[in-house]
């Protein structure tokens, strides 16, 4: 049995969540690994990011994010509204803000990000796709996609990928 670990970073540039399709990305790491048969599982350690794999979605918003992938974000928003100003949600209190200001250098408003924690704990944050004969099992149509739910500031992310087989 081996196993193998890779990760790299994707960039959020504006200011909404974003859907980053790391397909391509994922299959060179598992042609890397030079394992045949197991598991690969795609995992975002980012508590406001999520992993899926969905369908190919051609059409695109002005902004370019997918048809399909502003659907999801339409609903999420019915279920879990875009936190807009402190008060919306419990989180983030007065001790949270302080922590994050006093101790981690960022601006207490980078912690108006509620709904994104609410939305990647629905979602989820890995997927675990089968590996046959050093192809991923994602069906026709399937993409995987680091989704990226927080919309309060521009940063980096990263995507871990460990495959485990023989």
């Amino acid at each position: 049995m081996t196993v193998y670990h890779e990760s790299f970073k994707v960039q959020n540039n504006i200011h909404k969540p974003k859907f980053h399709d790391v397909t391509e990305k994922v299959k060179e790491i598992v042609s890397s690994a030079k394992i045949k048969n197991g598991i690969v599982v795609v995992y975002s350690q980012h508590t406001t990011c999520s992993i899926i794999i969905q369908e190919e979605s051609h059409d695109v918003t002005m902004d370019g994010t997918k048809f399909l992938m502003q659907d999801l974000l339409d609903i999420l928003e019915k279920v879990i509204p875009t936190c807009k100003r402190e008060g919306n949600y419990l989180h983030p209190g007065p001790l949270h803000i302080k922590h994050a200001e006093e101790n981690l250098n960022e601006l207490g408003v980078w912690s108006l990000n509620t709904d994104a924690h609410l939305r990647s704990c629905i979602i989820g944050r890995s997927e675990t796709i089968p590996l046959i004969d050093s192809k991923m099992e994602l069906g026709e149509f399937g993409e995987i996609y680091l989704v990226d739910f927080d919309s309060v500031r521009i940063r980096e992310r990263f995507v871990h990928v460990q495959i485990i087989g023989v």
